[in-house]
C-alpha cells in the first residue's frame, strides 16, 4: 500500500492508503474519494515530500556504547510470529459472515463504528474493496481446519 497526501478545494489536507497511483487516480475519477473534513469529492493529489538524505556528522559510538547485534530471525521464527499475530487478529475480530464486504464499506464510510471485523468475501469482492482504498487482509484458517 502507498500513502498519498491529498487536499480538497476547501484546503483540507488528508492522507489515503491505496495499492497504487493508478488506483488512486481511478478512485478520484469515480468520485469514491471524499474529504473526511467536509465531504467534498473535489480532491487532488499533492506532490510527495522530497526525501532528504544527510550524512551523519557524529563520530561512531565507542565500542562500549554499541548495542550488541543479534542474529536475525530465521524464516521459521518469522512465520511462527506472523501466524500468531494473524490468529490474534482473527480472535479479536467480530465475525460478520458473508456481510463482510458491505460492513467493511460501512466502516470505511463512517456509517458503522470502527472495529476489527472478519467474514467471507470472494476474490472479486476483495479486489473491489482494495480498489476502493479499503485495506483487507486474508486470515489463515483455524488450526483445526488445517490438514
Amino acid at each position: 500500500m502507498i500513502v498519498f497526501d491529498l487536499a480538497c478545494d476547501n484546503a483540507h489536507r488528508f492522507e489515503l492508503w491505496v495499492p497504487s497511483a493508478e488506483a488512486l487516480d481511478q478512485q478520484i475519477t469515480k468520485g469514491w474519494v471524499t474529504c473526511p473534513h467536509c465531504g467534498t469529492q473535489a480532491v487532488r493529489r499533492l506532490p510527495p515530500a522530497p526525501a532528504v538524505h544527510t550524512a551523519s556528522k557524529l563520530p561512531p559510538p565507542a565500542e562500549s556504547q554499541r548495542t550488541p547485534t543479534t542474529e536475525p530471525d530465521s524464516s521459521a521464527q518469522t512465520q511462527a510470529r506472523l501466524w500468531k499475530l494473524l490468529q490474534k487478529l482473527k480472535q479479536d475480530a467480530h465475525d460478520v459472515g458473508d456481510r463482510f464486504p458491505e460492513e467493511a464499506r460501512r466502516i470505511h464510510a463512517g456509517e458503522a463504528p470502527a472495529r476489527p471485523i472478519k467474514g467471507q468475501a470472494s476474490r472479486k469482492e476483495v479486489a473491489s474493496l482494495l480498489d476502493e482504498g479499503i485495506l483487507v487482509v486474508p486470515l489463515p484458517p483455524d488450526p483445526e481446519q488445517m490438514h
